[in-house]
């Protein structure tokens, strides 16, 4: 078989991008999208999951309320295991190729996914058993720190924004288009008897059942065979560059040794869900905990040429700007992963229930609004980059965009309230959910001029470990976020969540307008 790896690759210079070079880059970025938005679909499945489950009557412990923060832990250990794997994702390219950790990172959603597509066809499965596949499920966040940085190598600088625009904006996408499809899927038997049998919902005493049977197992079953498709794609049509991974010696190697980097990821996010699961730790216990076993396994067991990457990101730390842009970039992309995470159960939780704790009757469905969020949040994401190029200043429109958010925030905690009290709490429902969109898009608008801001920020050589480092801790907002909900659900104050997110937007605020956007700021960007 012809080698997949090009051992001299040019895109600079316009006869070799035009000759060769534009055909492979495409074929490498349409294969790259997709598997990317498969990444993000097994990643965030559990927003959707969790809502069905309690439907179907999916019961961990008999107090309710506690059985509503163990099914907000679900997505929240997904969110923890995905921020977790972008740590060593950001290193993989380098040693095991492109196209051998791209095809080896869509090999590893089979777990997740087959392994959803059984646990769920019994209701009495163990709660440990979800939450491992819960774990597993992170392997698809972790998949965008290694995607982008595989992308990038690929095209001329002139290109690289537009090629990595759309590896990233249409591989989050993945998140609305699984929250729009998984309710569909579930509604028939799509893999007729090797899927299971359905299940009927339970209904309240005295009601009827109208027989409808649920495949929630078609949550899982769905995805396995597009990643069929997908991973013989990668692996049959994706590229090694030479350049963009100096110490790839062999596929086999290469395969190997980004297996290992993952496996040091998933020993971190072992620790950090042990101590969430078996101590019921505070999450700001476990999270800075998480993040220090998996910065010291890669820093003391990480191959030698690794170990001297880290050496030169952990330059970084050092930098006060690295912290205040972490700040500013979880406030963006952290409430954009953390809020799709959460959405679809807190319309269940807000509107699904009258004031006496009985089943709301005309409550919205969440399946069919859910998704809209995220939708728009990501295909919002290259307008905030371009108004930010249009008016030469991304620190002006992370302002304007943290505003917007800090009026839908308080907006939101308002309408929950309202929707609580009521007797009738779905009249509060669509103010409620424009309040949510706009949330969202702020985020997406945000997300996309602080990226802008970065390079104005830093420069060249630490540039690229700020954005790594930015991204891994931001992708932990879908861990704090659903965790967050699921607390305040227990104690029946889901909007002290939004107070919280409140205030973290207007300290944000101020240090953008501090650092960056006013007259005499340190740094104009």
């Amino acid at each position: 078989m012809k080698s997949r790896t090009i051992d001299h690759w040019n895109p600079e210079d316009p006869g070799f991008w035009e000759k060769t070079g534009k055909k492979i880059a495409g074929r490498n970025l349409w294969i790259s999208i997709p598997a990317l938005l498969l990444a993000f679909s097994v990643w965030m499945m559990w927003s959707i999951i969790i809502v069905q489950m309690e439907r179907l009557g999916f019961m961990f412990t008999s107090d309710p309320s506690v059985n509503k923060a163990m099914l907000y832990s679900l997505p929240a250990i997904a969110g923890l295991a995905g921020a977790t794997l972008r740590i060593p994702n950001s290193f993989l390219i380098a040693i095991g190729g492109g196209r051998n950790v791209i095809f080896i990172n869509t090999l590893l959603l089979l777990i997740p996914s087959i392994g959803a597509g059984i646990a769920l066809q019994n209701i009495h499965t163990p709660y440990l058993m979800f939450a491992f596949l819960a774990a597993t499920s992170g392997f698809g966040g972790g998949n965008f720190a290694s995607s982008m940085s595989n992308i990038n190598h690929f095209f001329p600088k002139k290109m690289a924004g537009t090629a990595l625009g759309l590896n990233a904006g249409l591989g989050n996408l993945g998140v609305s288009v699984m929250q729009w499809l998984l309710p569909v899927t579930m509604g028939f038997a799509l893999f007729g008897t090797l899927g299971g049998d359905g299940m009927i919902k339970p209904v309240p005493t005295g009601q009827e059942s109208t027989g409808a049977l649920v495949f929630i197992q078609n949550s899982g079953w769905t995805w396995v065979p597009l990643l069929i498709i997908l991973t013989i794609a990668a692996w049959f049509g994706m590229n090694n560059l030479r350049s963009g991974s100096p110490f790839l010696k062999s596929d086999l190697q290469g395969i190997l040794r980004s297996l290992y980097l993952v496996l040091l990821g998933v020993v971190a996010t072992s620790v950090g869900a042990y101590m969430l699961i078996f101590f019921k730790l505070s999450m700001w216990i476990v999270l800075p905990v998480t993040i220090t076993v998996a910065l010291a396994l890669m820093k003391f067991l990480a191959p030698g040429e690794i170990k001297t990457s880290l050496d030169n990101q952990f330059k970084i730390f050092n930098n006060k700007h690295n912290w205040i842009m972490t700040i500013l970039y979880v406030m963006t992309f952290g409430s954009f992963i953390g809020f799709s995470g959460a959405f679809p159960k807190l319309i269940q939780d807000v509107f699904g229930y009258l004031p006496g704790g009985e089943v709301n009757p005309n409550a919205p469905n969440p399946m069919t609004w859910a998704w809209i969020g995220p939708f728009l949040g990501a295909v919002i994401r290259p307008v905030g980059g371009w108004l930010s190029d249009k008016i030469n200043s991304g620190s002006r429109v992370t302002q304007w965009s943290t505003i917007l958010q800090i009026v839908a925030a308080a907006g939101v905690a308002y309408f929950i309230i309202q929707a609580r009290e009521s007797a009738a709490p779905e009249t509060y429902f669509i103010p409620f959910f424009i309040l949510f969109v706009l949330l969202f898009i702020g985020a997406g608008i945000g997300n996309g001029s602080t990226f802008r801001s970065i390079p104005y920020i830093f420069p060249k050589e630490l540039a690229g470990p700020v954005l790594g480092w930015t991204s891994a801790i931001a992708a932990y907002g879908a861990f704090i976020i659903p965790k967050v909900f699921g607390q305040q659900i227990q104690h029946k104050t889901p909007e002290y969540a939004m107070y919280g997110f409140t205030i973290y937007y207007i300290i944000c605020l101020v240090l953008n307008w501090y650092y960056y956007d006013r007259k005499n700021a340190e740094i104009k960007c």
